[in-house]
């Protein structure tokens, strides 16, 4: 069943359907902590051995491009994947790295409310995602 789902979404971004791309696909969607190109490499190696790494990382880069993928930039410059295209912003832990997706319908209405009030100059704004900095007080890394 995920693999037709994965289908679908390959066929839906106009991509063909490989088992390289659905083994990434996978490998976003069991790791659920926003991760890194190497976390996603390891998964699906570990899964699937026969798939080339430089295949995992150009598959991710084409998932980016055809918008099924967000890239989400640390504090530390360490670039991580994000699979939900639901509006959403990120908390940010700055003593584990730790990312968790935040979902507040109310912040979303009133940023968008005050840059539509609030021009900037020679700018369009396309979407505003926020990352919020701060420390977890749990110990879930």
């Amino acid at each position: 069943m995920k693999k037709l789902k994965h289908g679908t979404e390959l066929k839906n971004s106009d991509l063909k359907v490989t088992p390289q791309r659905i083994a990434v696909l996978e490998a976003l969607e069991n790791l659920k902590d926003h991760p890194t190109a190497d976390k996603i490499k390891e998964y699906v190696v570990k899964n699937h051995p026969n798939i080339a790494v430089g295949t995992i990382y150009k598959t991710l880069e084409t998932f980016v491009e055809k918008g099924m993928v967000c890239k989400v930039k640390t504090e530390e410059g360490v670039m991580r994947y994000d699979a939900i295209l639901d509006k959403h912003h990120h908390l940010y832990c700055e003593d584990t790295n730790r990312i968790e997706d935040f979902f507040d319908e109310e912040l979303n209405n009133m940023l968008e409310k005050y840059f539509q009030k609030k021009k900037i100059p020679n700018f369009k704004v396309k979407d505003i995602k926020l990352q919020i900095i701060g420390t977890f007080n749990d110990k879930k890394n």
